[in-house]
């Protein structure tokens, strides 16, 4: 289970404090455990400074502490604060990813059987979208749909997401696509073939939590050539 360490003290140096927590990471290398830190001043008392320090488990987290360095800095946080810093460890009960968690909802919601759903919940109304097949952006909820339809009508498919990276206001989603060739797509009558296709997706969140432009990478030409398009040019 992930583990959190809640780190707080109080200090005018903060500047300083930075320093000593960048000497930290260069000279523990590859060696300390923790993923994630976050620091934060209280906006209420400027001397009153929290960090978030987040490892993949507790006995990680007592490797990183037992380090020399560790120790080290220790003591130079020590100097640098009015008071002894305060530690509390934290087991992680819940750790929700918004970003991530609307990525695999979209990939399911585009896949889902029967009639494509608005989508307005999702996806902004002046979304763009971008595709290296297409020469220009797709622009607009309405006709994002309709892109969304014309490989709907063409396959029934499915999305396995492979990998979620999320940072802010973006995310990005490595995926596995696997299909029926049902109908005509892209002048191809149906051929009834299984085929799949790898790709991925940039995806940026707006403030409503919304879609508001995507970017997709995928291989197209793979897929021409499983239902056979290409036999005639390779002739």
């Amino acid at each position: 289970m992930t583990f959190a360490q809640l780190i707080e003290c109080r200090t005018s140096r903060i500047d300083e404090m930075n320093q000593l927590i960048d000497t930290w990471v260069e000279q523990t290398g590859g060696r300390r455990a923790a993923t994630h830190a976050l620091v934060g001043r209280d906006r209420s008392d400027d001397a009153h400074i929290v960090e978030l320090v987040e490892f993949p488990s507790y006995q990680e987290a007592m490797r990183s502490s037992n380090l020399p360095e560790t120790d080290e800095i220790y003591r130079g946080m020590v100097a640098l604060c009015d008071e002894l810093p305060t530690f509390t460890d934290l087991e992680v009960v819940r750790d929700e990813q918004l970003c991530e968690t609307a990525v695999r909802r979209f990939f399911d919601t585009i896949a889902t059987a029967g009639e494509l759903p608005p989508l307005n919940d999702l996806i902004d109304e002046d979304c763009h979208s971008h595709d290296p097949v297409n020469p220009q952006p797709t622009i607009g909820l309405d006709a994002i749909r309709r892109e969304y339809r014309m490989w709907r009508d063409g396959f029934d498919f499915a999305f396995t997401v492979e990998d979620v990276l999320a940072q802010e206001d973006r995310a990005c989603a490595r995926w596995t696509w696997n299909a029926t060739h049902k109908g005509e797509f892209l002048g191809i009558d149906p051929t009834g073939k299984r085929v799949t296709m790898t790709g991925m997706t940039l995806f940026h969140f707006g403030r409503n939590g919304k879609l508001t432009e995507t970017w997709w990478q995928h291989d197209q030409l793979g897929l021409l050539q499983q239902l056979g398009a290409l036999d005639e040019l390779e002739g």
